[in-house]
């Protein structure tokens, strides 16, 4: 059976974040209640607000296909719940999401973060097909074969999610923005990333800061001033790290941003 983090799904991407809408979902989730129970009262009550059936059905398909609300992804739904202000739920959201969206993940890693390493400036959907030409060759597993036009909606789609989480700006062309990660979901990501259980002398250089454009230097960078702030304890002795945060687990830190 192919794991879901290695699938390139053409309409996740094509459908878009749905940032509003996931959290509204995520903030009626009923843990009682099992997945299939949660989007079935979804769509039978469409409590969010969904602007026509089609829709509706589209973000119970996309939320379906995107999150574990009860295992892995059960913070993000806690956060949700008790009202985390979407500025630092919003990058939150976008780690949680490409736990399994092979696509976004790939394309924010591996050729969103390059071309901004090597200071490209503008940047077009077509810039992005070579990219999807070899997808294949980089693990993904291919739900279909997918059409030119197919193929050029998701170089779209990409760009858009880029834009909707704050990294780039702009219509059909796109430029970089100067994105900040909040304090708070900073915070969060060093917890989900040591319950990855990556050390703390390999934390700082995690691929997965690439999500938000940040190199190693920013991210030790930001480290150091929260060690400053005694918001968590980082201690470097040749090459020995130590690094010491708030909580035990990411979903600890989740209970206590909304405490």
């Amino acid at each position: 059976m192919t794991e879901r983090a290695s699938v390139a799904s053409s309409f996740t991407v094509v459908k878009g974040t749905m940032i509003d809408e996931t959290y509204a979902v995520l903030a009626g989730w009923d843990f009682e209640m099992s997945k299939k129970a949660n989007l079935d009262r979804l769509r039978a009550e469409n409590f969010i607000g969904a602007k026509s059936v089609t829709w509706l059905r589209d973000v119970a398909k996309v939320i379906n296909r995107r999150f574990d609300p009860a295992g892995r992804d059960r913070p993000l739904v806690h956060l949700a719940k008790s009202g985390c202000d979407l500025a630092e739920w919003k990058p939150i959201l976008l780690w949680h999401m490409t736990r399994d969206e092979f696509l976004v993940r790939d394309f924010l890693q591996n050729w969103l973060y390059p071309a901004y390493e090597d200071g490209a400036f503008r940047i077009r959907p077509d810039d992005v097909l070579s990219y999807l030409a070899e997808i294949d060759k980089r693990g993904a597993q291919m739900e279909h074969a997918w059409t030119e036009a197919t193929t050029k909606r998701v170089a779209s789609g990409l760009l858009r999610i880029a834009a909707d989480f704050g990294l780039v700006r702009g219509g059909g062309i796109k430029e970089f923005a100067s994105y900040h990660l909040p304090e708070r979901s900073f915070l969060y990501l060093l917890h989900a990333l040591r319950d990855q259980r990556i050390t703390p002398a390999k934390i700082t250089s995690a691929s997965d800061w690439r999500l938000f454009l940040m190199v190693p230097s920013d991210v030790e960078q930001e480290i150091y001033r929260l060690h400053q702030f005694k918001k968590l304890d980082y201690q470097v002795a040749g090459s020995i790290v130590h690094l010491s945060l708030p909580c035990e687990s990411s979903a600890g830190y989740a209970e206590r941003m909304v405490a």
